[in-house]
């Protein structure tokens, strides 16, 4: 399935570029996410009408997440929790709770932002999370968890 891109897509292509995906891909999830539409001959004549307004918007948000960067950058955040004598926790500290903790540190941040690749974290200690801002921005800040009697 041919396809144009309507943003910056990690392992795929920029903005503006035709690539073929698996049909699955494009039809489930880049054509419904709003990130992609089929490489019609009507699409590309629509596409180029409102590229430079696509490029602008794709701007922004790269200045945007880059000046949420400057925010993040050297942040260190604590998170206290129930845990037992060995310091494992009783649950886990997982993605909803990191980006809680940055919000009420005054930084805007998704959950879906968050990068927790081994899973949520269960022992209390120190720990580098990475987020991901944006395509082109990625931040790592330390996390401090915290264990209560």
């Amino acid at each position: 399935m041919e396809i144009i891109l309507l943003q910056k897509v990690d392992n795929l292509g920029d903005l503006g570029e035709k690539v073929n995906v698996k049909s699955g891909f494009g039809r489930n999830f880049l054509i419904p996410s709003g990130r992609a539409v089929p490489a019609t001959e009507e699409n590309v004549k629509a596409f180029e009408a409102r590229r430079a307004e696509l490029e602008k918007d794709a701007a922004e948000k790269l200045k945007a997440a880059e000046s949420r960067k400057t925010k993040l950058d050297g942040l260190a955040i604590s998170i206290s929790c129930k845990a037992g004598d060995e310091g494992r926790l009783f649950g886990s500290v997982g993605t909803a709770d990191i980006s809680k903790a940055v919000v009420e540190s005054g930084v805007e941040l998704a959950k879906k932002e968050v990068l927790l690749p081994n899973g949520p974290f269960r022992v209390a200690g120190e720990y580098d999370v990475d987020l991901h801002l944006h395509a082109d921005v990625d931040v790592s800040i330390k996390l401090t968890i915290v264990p209560e009697a």
